[in-house]
């Protein structure tokens, strides 16, 4: 150990997914619990294309809390010690496996600081969900890290959505749901349920076109907090629309049927973006290469005879498009036609597939559809080169993950930050 760290380093890291949801949660109900107004259901989506990686510490040579998110140094807030200290609270003895002698017991680790290195495999605070894959991830750190036990099923879940709402859903793989609940007992009923896992429904692919990389204009708490305050659009939404949506596309999901799937993405995602527009001032997440990406899907499924494909729009200009394995090269092949790359192997990851370039590059779209979606541009396919920054070939996938020490983004021996990009 260096003189700056005299006593054991305990440590845990983990990886957790992103979530891309398909009924939207939009306002809060309260701000002190971070619970909202309305239900919301999202698929988890694999961690080898898109996920937090996170490394939580606890040492008693520590001598403050710290943070390093994508290797900057952070000041903890309130959202991290929300976290922090109901985990620490349910906190475990650290027993030796082989001779159960307690290493550190669980009043041990409340006089210990902690510290804690951060970082996304994907765009930051763009509308991809990046918070709720970082709060997943540093709340399943802390729970390994603590030996933290539930004291009801989804307890962890509750605690994550204190740092970001839609990080409870990243907790589970598949399909997921987050209940409102109820302002009683503390809204502990508001937690998020697992639907279906990841293995039910092997088919379902997502296709994402990363429209741009940049920190959205308006911040997702902002917008909420203006929209429950001037749309009546949206308390009409919360109050009549989402729950009947809600039991709609759960049930499809659970039968597979991905045109009543994807038909109910679409319009929740529509609708979503409606209330953005009813707030006031009005909130524009959507640019004119999303709206084009909208009037692609929608050829593409007209020219197929029935629902293909589904998008769906997030907080941001990113698109997010569910279709099925059977139907995927095409519609990635439709996708890459129309946002064309230069530099093919920098511009789409895929780490499910490594065949997939090969695919898509012997793969012929059919000139009549081709055809059909030429109407809806006023540019050549060539002229969009820029408009699409980054694509992610992926699928559904499982919650958090534990990995091993040699993937610890905290130095074993200083406690500091190891991650550089």
């Amino acid at each position: 150990m260096s003189a700056e760290c005299d006593q054991p380093i305990y440590m845990a890291t983990v990886s957790a997914p992103t979530n891309i949801a398909c009924i939207k949660y939009w306002g809060k109900a309260s701000i002190e619990y971070n619970t909202p107004i309305n239900s919301s259901v999202s698929v988890t989506l694999d961690q080898s294309d898109l996920c937090a990686m996170t490394t939580a510490s606890a040492s008693l040579s520590y001598t403050e809390d710290k943070l390093w998110l994508n290797g900057i140094e952070e000041t903890p807030n309130k959202r991290f010690y929300a976290c922090l200290n109901q985990i620490r609270a349910m906190a475990g003895d650290k027993v030796d496996p082989t001779s159960g002698k307690v290493i550190v017991s669980s009043e041990q680790w409340k006089q210990m600081k902690v510290h804690v290195s951060s970082y996304n495999t994907f765009p930051t605070a763009a509308g991809l969900a990046s918070s709720a894959a970082g709060y997943a991830a540093l709340v399943s750190a802390f729970k390994e890290l603590f030996h933290a036990k539930e004291s009801f099923p989804g307890e962890f879940t509750t605690i994550a959505r204190q740092g970001s709402g839609s990080a409870c859903r990243s907790l589970y793989g598949g399909f997921v749901a987050w209940r409102k609940g109820s302002s009683e007992n503390g809204w502990k009923n508001s937690l998020a349920e697992q639907v279906c896992d990841e293995k039910h429904w092997p088919e379902i692919r997502a296709l994402i076109l990363v429209v741009s990389d940049q920190k959205k204009t308006t911040s997702s708490t902002t917008g909420m907090s203006n929209s429950v305050s001037t749309s009546k659009l949206l308390q009409h939404r919360a109050e009549h629309i989402v729950d009947g949506r809600m039991s709609e596309i759960e049930k499809a999901f659970h039968d597979k049927d991905f045109p009543t799937f994807a038909k109910l993405t679409m319009a929740d995602s529509n609708q979503f973006h409606a209330t953005c527009l009813d707030t006031y001032p009005p909130i524009f997440y959507m640019n004119d290469v999303s709206k084009q990406i909208i009037h692609l899907i929608h050829c593409y499924n007209e020219y197929s005879g029935g629902i293909r494909a589904g998008y769906t729009f997030d907080a941001g200009p990113n698109a997010v498009i569910y279709t099925l394995e059977k139907y995927s090269l095409e519609v990635a092949a439709l996708m890459l036609y129309w946002f064309p790359s230069k530099d093919m192997k920098e511009y789409l990851t895929c780490s499910s597939n490594k065949d997939i370039f090969k695919k898509l590059e012997s793969f012929s779209l059919d000139p009549e559809l081709l055809k059909a979606t030429e109407a809806i541009w006023s540019l050549t396919h060539e002229q969009n080169q820029t408009h699409v920054k980054h694509v992610y070939f992926t699928r559904s996938g499982p919650g958090p993950l534990v990995l091993g020490e040699e993937k610890a983004l905290i130095d074993t021996k200083t406690g500091n930050n190891s991650y550089h990009r």
